[in-house]
Order: C-alpha cells, then structure tokens, then sequence
C-alpha cells in the first residue's frame, strides 16, 4: 500500500514510519520541519529509502504531488501543544484546520483512506458519575474553587464532587482550549469531506503519548518530557494542582502500532470511524513525577498547588472499542516504558512495530 504521512518527521510520525515501512508499505512523508517542532535537530530519522518532501501542508501543489497514487493519508501534521490562550489562535487555526483542509481537498479526486491525529483534548474534562445524578457531563471548573484547592469537577445540579470514570468515544466533544477546538473541527471537516466524497476515514484520539524521542524543552513536551528534563537536571519535578489529575499514557509505539491498524482496516465508505488510543491504565500526574524522579535518582517531587484555568482535571479512555474493531491493544507498560524514556534501560524486543 502507498501511504502519505504527514508530519512524518515527528515525533510520532517516525515511530508511525517505521511501522509502516516494517509491514512492507510504500510511505512517502510531508514535512515543514518547522523550528517550533523540530528545533534546531539534523535531518530526521527515517528508514532508508523512505522520501521527505518539505512542505507545509497548506502547500496545496506540494500536497497534490504528494499525494500521487496514495492508497491512504496519516494526517499527522499539527501544531500541537496547550493552545490554553489566545495569542496564537490564528497560528493553530492556520496550521491545523487550513492545514487539513488543503490536504482534503487535495485528495478529494482520488478519496484515498484517510486516519487522521485526533486527541483526548477533544472530550475537554472525561467521564463522571455523581452518587445522585448518575453520568454527568462537568462544565469546566470554578477558579473559586481551584484558588481553595478543590481541583475535582462538581456537580452541576447538586455540587457534590464527581467520581472519575473511563470516557467511550460516544462522549459529547467539548474541546475547552484552542487546540482542542482544532482538533475537534478536524474531526468535523473529515466527516464532510467523507460525505462529499463516500471515501473512508478513522479519527485515532490519541491519549498522552510518551516514549523515545519525544520533545524537551519546548512548548510541545508532554508532561512526562517535562519531568525527565527537570529530573535530569538534578531539580524536583514540579507537579501542579495536588498531583491527583488522572492521565492515561501511552507509548508511542503503540500508538504507531494503532495508526497502522487503522490505515489497514478503513471501516467503510462515507463516514468517519473514531476510536480512542490509550494503554488501558490510569496514572495520576503525582505519581508519573514520582516514577521519574526515582529512575534519576532526582528530589522527589514538588507538588505545587498552582492551576491553570484551561486545563482538565481527569481524562482517562476505555480503548476497547479499538481492540474489538481494530483487532489493536497497547502492548507497552507504563513502568519499561518510562524507564526506556529516561534511558534506564532498553525496552526488550523494541523494534518501533
């Protein structure tokens, strides 16, 4: 199969490369290698032989030449990050929803099968249960109540505080910050663009994904590169609110092993599957800052107190529906996979598949 991935030289995307090229695909990678992604890096690391064509996705010429005889799309290409302001609203609305939106009218005459990068962000806060209300859906947070260090969800008809759940993909979206409001209309877009053109599509919501390679030190790091840093600094990671907030990390690994699932799977014509991508267990922040720290022999953590309005407290996914449809699972434990990230030891039998 001929796959075009974008954003192929990321951190995802060459993990996502490498599977891709091991099962024997034809992959051809876009790529701006933009300074606020790649930094001031050498050329990527891709297996031998797979072209780099740089370009930004908004290159509609380069894109359509790209995309030539593609049996499938991987829409990585995005600026990621926190997007919890709104400074550089018009540089993520740009890049990620023009940017897709090019990419799919380029493609539009062919219809290839399209995955594209979605996230949890998309779901804003997971899922609850009130003890009287049954499942509730939490509007976001009360900074009175973050400033008295109640960081848990309340109850919108009675108060209480919520019990955290697993969120399924029928959830309502509710993206809360700029970032999450592209992904979001990434979804929507590709679901009228499958309409339009009765080709396939699987939307992946990727959970917080970790694992070699990940970026330090930038507005892009997840909050496991943001620990390693501070801990191989010889400094206590820094961990906001109480330390509670449920996360599900996954390895990126697993996350490649998902994408090439969904690309060798399309689930049918003219409408957009979406499946979340998460390991299957909850890890709180507290204690990831925790396992960190001790793979480095750093301080232990400092928890801090300190809030962000935009943030989300708990977002944990059920990734059944992806191993059931799928046939995809994550294979990757949190424990080799942090102490492959910090550069412990080496994951047995890694081979980026």
């Amino acid at each position: 199969m001929r796959i075009l991935v974008t954003g192929g030289a990321g951190f995802i995307g060459t993990a996502t490369v490498r599977t891709l090229t091991a099962a024997g695909h034809d992959v051809v990678v876009l790529d701006s290698l933009r300074a606020d992604v790649h930094g001031d890096r050498a050329a990527p690391d891709l297996p031998a032989g797979v072209p780099l064509v740089r370009a930004d996705v908004r290159d509609a010429a380069a894109v359509r030449d790209a995309l030539a005889d593609a049996d499938a799309v991987v829409h990585l290409a995005a600026k990621v990050g926190l997007g919890v302001g709104i400074d550089d609203i018009d540089d993520y609305v740009a890049s990620n929803d023009l940017g897709t939106a090019v990419l799919l009218r380029a493609a539009a005459e062919q219809a290839p099968h399209v995955v594209y990068a979605s996230s949890m962000v998309v779901y804003g806060e997971g899922a609850y249960r009130c003890a009287e209300h049954g499942g509730v859906h939490p509007p976001p947070r009360a900074e009175a109540d973050l400033a008295a260090g109640v960081f848990d969800p309340r109850c919108p008809a009675c108060g209480r505080v919520l019990v955290p759940g697993l969120v399924a993909e029928d959830a309502p979206l509710d993206p809360r910050n700029v970032y999450a409001a592209t992904k979001a209309h990434g979804e929507r877009l590709l679901a009228a663009w499958t309409r339009a053109t009765g080709a396939s599509a699987t939307a992946l919501r990727f959970h917080n994904v970790y694992g070699p390679g990940m970026p330090r030190d930038t507005p892009y790091a997840g909050v496991a590169s943001i620990f390693r840093s501070e801990a191989e600094h010889g400094r206590a990671p820094r961990v906001f609110e109480d330390g509670g907030q449920r996360r599900d990390l996954v390895h990126v690994d697993d996350v490649a092993a998902a994408v090439r699932a969904a690309v060798e799977r399309p689930q049918g014509a003219g409408r957009v599957e979406a499946f979340n991508v998460g390991s299957g267990t909850v890890s709180t922040i507290g204690e990831v800052a925790r396992r960190v720290a001790e793979l480095l022999g750093a301080p232990e953590p400092v928890v801090t107190g300190e809030w962000r309005a935009g943030d989300v407290r708990h977002v944990t996914a059920s990734s059944e529906r992806a191993g059931r449809v799928l046939g995809w699972r994550a294979a990757v434990g949190l424990d080799d996979g942090l102490a492959e990230l910090v550069g412990g030891t080496d994951r047995v039998g890694r081979t980026g598949t």
